[in-house]
């Protein structure tokens, strides 16, 4: 990410300094929880992307810093929510704030957050973009919904994966991307492409996830190994395993989705299980043909460092270790 981190520079920096002026509030825990989940190691690919975005699409204006400072505040609200429905106690590595302040102050903390972005977002002026991005938080809503409906579902398949995926990961994802160019003023069209570069971008990110967490121990990822199967999430690399498996190893994970607490065996038996189909590769490779994909979206824009940064922030969520 370094072409990204060197060429956004001054407008990351700008974007932390806006995180701690939407922040303000004369409630103390409000300010205590939301500075903690932001500075718990988060990358701002999200604001990264919308940054380049804007550049990409000739904007020079202010307004990309305050946008940008939105798209983590959404961000950050779905992750308190997250971790209260998924009982984490884990977060990038550090302890969530629902294990440190509880379920009830994470989740009214997120929805100060959801209701600050659109307070933000309507003094920004711009009903486009308020549309792109309340569209963007509904569909997330929906897919959160859709996830919990499809825990433990071992008929769960790819397309109907893909489709929980585009909702709870990937519409954030590309509508921070269709801001950046709605900023620049670029007609529908390219917009359209540079959403389209983000949801294709956004369904590998969190294909990717889905792979870290069966292969990545939580000193390195932050996060329980095996997490995911632990909550029910039948995930990318368990669906290909499940393709490929016999009905006695179908009904063994079946029995183990369905366990309150995993054993130190029964995560060994589905982790090599989904070694012995190739889940994780196979789900490595889906990733890297939807960032090829995706950075043919932007075959319509001119070369430059705003462009080279983009398909270097796409290479990372294919090549990053945690």
């Amino acid at each position: 990410m370094e072409k990204a981190l060197e060429l956004l520079h001054d407008d990351l920096i700008g974007v932390e300094a806006q995180f701690k002026k939407d922040l303000t509030s004369e409630v103390l825990l409000i300010r205590k929880v939301g500075e903690y989940v932001l500075a718990s190691g988060g990358k701002r690919i999200r604001p990264m992307l919308l940054l380049l975005c804007a550049r990409l699409a000739g904007y020079r204006g202010d307004k990309h810093v305050g946008l940008a400072s939105v798209v983590e505040f959404i961000h950050t609200a779905t992750l308190l929510h997250d971790d209260v429905v998924d009982s984490a106690v884990l977060r990038r590595g550090n302890a969530s704030a629902n294990a440190i302040w509880g379920n009830e102050a994470s989740v009214l903390v997120g929805d100060f957050l959801f209701a600050k972005s659109f307070s933000i977002m309507v003094r920004g002026g711009s009903l486009k973009i308020l549309q792109a991005l309340s569209d963007a938080t509904t569909m997330m809503a929906e897919g959160e919904v859709l996830q919990l409906v499809s825990t433990c579902d071992l008929d769960l398949d790819e397309e109907r994966y893909i489709s929980v995926v585009r909702n709870k990961t990937a519409v954030l994802i590309a509508a921070a991307c269709e801001v950046g160019g709605i900023l620049g003023g670029i007609g529908e069209a390219r917009e359209k492409a540079l959403h389209e570069f983000g949801m294709e971008l956004g369904i590998a990110f969190q294909f990717m996830d889905d792979a870290l967490d069966y292969v990545a121990d939580q000193a390195e990822f932050g996060k329980v190994k095996g997490h995911d199967l632990e909550e029910g999430k039948v995930t990318l690399p368990l669906i290909q395993a499940l393709r490929k498996c016999s009905e006695e190893e179908r009904e063994r994970l079946a029995e183990i989705v369905e366990l309150e607490a995993l054993s130190d065996e029964d995560l060994g038996y589905v982790v090599s299980l989904i070694d012995r189909y190739d889940g994780i590769g196979y789900t490595r490779q889906r990733a890297r043909e939807l960032v090829e994909k995706a950075k043919v979206h932007l075959a319509g824009f001119a070369d430059g460092p705003e462009k080279a940064a983009l398909f270097e922030l796409a290479d990372y969520a294919v090549n990053r270790r945690k």
